[in-house]
């Protein structure tokens, strides 16, 4: 096994092998379902628009997945208590992401929007939006990825409160089946206080613009 490239001294080994130009080497038996692929649609995969398709493809989606080799709670392992006295609602709204669903490997492409209530410590803001990348770059449902992100951030922060809403567009809707652009999905999650009392509810929604 080698270490990832673009990781040095992260200490995490990945079964990855890259070629002296740094590219990631796509194993055959890989290379070659995504060649079957490409046949059974109905192309011929040995043309030479599509001849280097296949390695390609294989690279693409190594990176479409890469949170599958990091653990999101590391990017919330640092902390800081010296705040001011601020005890107030922590927003980062209209993050942009994008994911793939489980069920087509078809694109999942919105916005999420993360709060919390701090109890008496909180996070670097941008580490709130690697949280969501992380499992984000995963095969996918935007229920379960909606509810890994809440409970991730309630169980390494403890805050009051988390709330977490997805506003998403579904390629296996937009480019197949019933064919309706524009269409969004919203999906919510809301821990502690903004689960429990409603005057903390309306507010982070609010501010989130629900």
């Amino acid at each position: 096994m080698t270490q990832a490239k673009g990781t040095p001294g992260d200490g995490d080994l990945v079964d990855d092998r890259y070629d002296a130009d740094g590219k990631l080497v796509v194993p055959a038996h890989v290379a070659d379902a995504v060649r079957t692929l490409i046949e059974w649609a109905g192309d011929d995969p040995a043309r030479e628009g599509l001849r280097d398709t296949p390695k390609r493809v294989a690279r693409a989606w190594k990176e479409y997945c890469q949170g599958y080799s990091e653990d999101p709670s590391v990017h919330l392992s640092r902390t800081f208590e010296e705040v001011g006295g601020y005890d107030e609602i922590v927003l980062l709204r209209d993050i942009p992401f994008q994911s793939h669903c489980e069920h087509h490997m078809a694109p999942i492409t919105g916005k999420a929007s993360i709060a919390y209530l701090p109890r008496d410590r909180v996070v670097g803001i941008s580490k709130l939006a690697r949280v969501l990348n992380g499992y984000a770059r995963r095969l996918q449902v935007q229920e379960r990825l909606t509810a890994e992100v809440a409970r991730c951030i309630w169980d390494n922060l403890q805050p009051q409160g988390v709330a977490v809403v997805i506003d998403a567009q579904h390629g296996c809707m937009t480019g197949r089946g019933v064919r309706t652009p524009g269409v969004g999905m919203v999906t919510s999650r809301l821990l502690g206080c903004f689960l429990d009392d409603e005057r903390s509810r309306k507010e982070v929604l609010s501010l989130m613009g629900y």
